[in-house]
């Protein structure tokens, strides 16, 4: 499920009637389901450093790319843009001199991101310790498209629940698990087709991980328990005990509230059975 765009009046009258933004919130998305420092706080021998949250670190080098994610501190170069500037940053990728952040930022779901939702993150950013920390820029071998899509105007923000609606929001623009987790096509994420069969591969440290098949398929889900997930999904354990592989952000989704990770679950358990990809 993907949560579409509004425009005009009726999306200005849902967005101000459901929320408002609040730092509070913005924490919550940044250190629990976002999981934003997964990518852009600096990783040590003994796992993020810290004291440098959020300042930006390298995060894949591969044939088609460098990607270095940037220090999103207010000592960052976002610490000078407006917050209508950093809002369009996240959501579509388009920094204010007009050039495009390439991946793997997750445009195709962040695009989905409530307004309020959007405005509590910036709320956030804005109260984070400035780190002073020059990671770079990233480089890329491929072509960047001149967009992700038109301009987001205006998004509402979904009803709150224990229901596989609000946990479509959740995993799709909010924690972005269907983007690593979906088959990677021409033009990014296959969502309109593969949604969430997994295959899509990462490599690092810990060797070639693997993203797994999310849908209710026997070769995803289907044999697992609510418990088992939720166990999966925020501890990275399988039932065996063995332990799962990063990139995942375990950490981070370990932050979520349980009406929140139960939200999520009741929507994988929607989603259509494909199976593995490849």
């Amino acid at each position: 499920m993907r949560y579409p765009v509004l425009s005009g009046a009726l999306a200005m009258v849902c967005t101000q009637a459901l929320s408002e933004p609040t730092l509070e919130r913005g924490t919550y998305l940044v250190e629990g389901p976002m999981g934003c420092g997964n990518c852009h706080t600096p990783l040590g021998a003994e796992g993020f450093v810290a004291g440098a949250e959020l300042s930006g670190r390298l995060v894949e080098q591969n044939e088609a790319f460098t990607a270095i994610a940037p220090n999103i501190t207010p000592a960052g170069p976002s610490g000078a843009w407006s917050d209508a500037e950093l809002a369009k940053a996240i959501r579509e990728g388009i920094r204010p001199d007009g050039t495009l952040i390439g991946p793997p930022m997750p445009f195709t779901f962040y695009r989905g991101l409530s307004d309020d939702d959007v405005a509590s993150v910036v709320m956030y950013l804005r109260s984070a310790p400035p780190v002073e920390n020059d990671p770079g820029a990233s480089t890329y071998h491929i072509p960047l498209p001149p967009a992700y899509g038109p301009p987001v105007e205006a998004v509402a923000a979904p009803a709150q629940g224990v229901t596989a609606d609000y946990g479509a929001y959740l995993a799709g623009p909010v924690a972005h698990c269907m983007e690593c987790h979906t088959p990677m096509g021409a033009t990014g994420p296959m969502v309109d087709t593969d949604l969430g069969r997994g295959g899509f591969q990462f490599y690092g440290p810990w060797g070639t991980s693997v993203a797994s098949n999310l849908t209710s398929h026997e070769d995803g889900l289907a044999g697992y328990t609510d418990e088992e997930l939720a166990a999966m999904i925020t501890q990275g354990k399988r039932p065996d005990g063995t332990p799962m592989l990063p990139p995942m952000p375990y950490g981070f989704l370990a932050k979520m509230s349980s009406d929140d990770l139960a939200a999520i679950i009741l929507y994988l358990r929607s989603l259509p059975p494909l199976p593995d990809a490849g």
